[in-house]
């Protein structure tokens, strides 16, 4: 059964903690990383209804520096679907918890998988999108799919030469 976008979101806002900095006084990009996978995975999981699995980061963009003084949300839905992935948006912002200045802080995509009760790939219901953002991002899925299949083969060729 095919769902919106929005019945996919997930909001979580978090505070910047002392140990998650890094040498240049800023949250340290695996921090964020790994909050970003989070978020996307229970989007992934509230579309399906079943365990998922990420099966990349597309894509991270950090746009600017996320300071102490900062609270960090994240928000993701799922952007794209087709029978086998589905996409999911990570939108960051930070509002400075000393002047209450709100900004775009980092962008992710990521690439999930829906499994059986035997860890298997199983079909995703479709998404739909409602609002301006949402189409926006969805109706660039196909061609973010298309370079997500050319880097994989890339990956895998690259893959095949490397040794252990």
């Amino acid at each position: 059964m095919d769902k919106y976008c929005h019945e996919t979101k997930v909001i979580r806002t978090k505070r910047v903690f002392p140990n998650e900095i890094n040498h240049f006084n800023t949250l340290f990009g695996g921090v964020l990383m790994y909050e970003i996978d989070v978020v996307a995975s229970v989007s992934a999981a509230k579309l399906c209804l079943c365990e998922c699995a990420t099966v990349s980061t597309d894509s991270v963009e950090f746009l600017r520096p996320i300071l102490p003084t900062d609270a960090v949300c994240l928000e993701s839905f799922i952007s794209w679907t087709d029978e086998r992935y589905m996409e999911v948006f990570v939108k960051i912002t930070t509002e400075n918890l000393r002047t209450g200045q709100q900004q775009l802080a980092a962008t992710a995509f990521l690439t999930f998988v829906a499994l059986d009760e035997n860890g298997k790939p199983r079909p995703i219901p479709q998404i739909r999108p409602s609002t301006d953002e949402e189409y926006a991002l969805y109706f660039g899925g196909h061609e973010r799919a298309r370079l997500r299949k050319e880097r994989r083969k890339s990956t895998y060729a690259i893959a095949d030469i490397l040794t252990v």
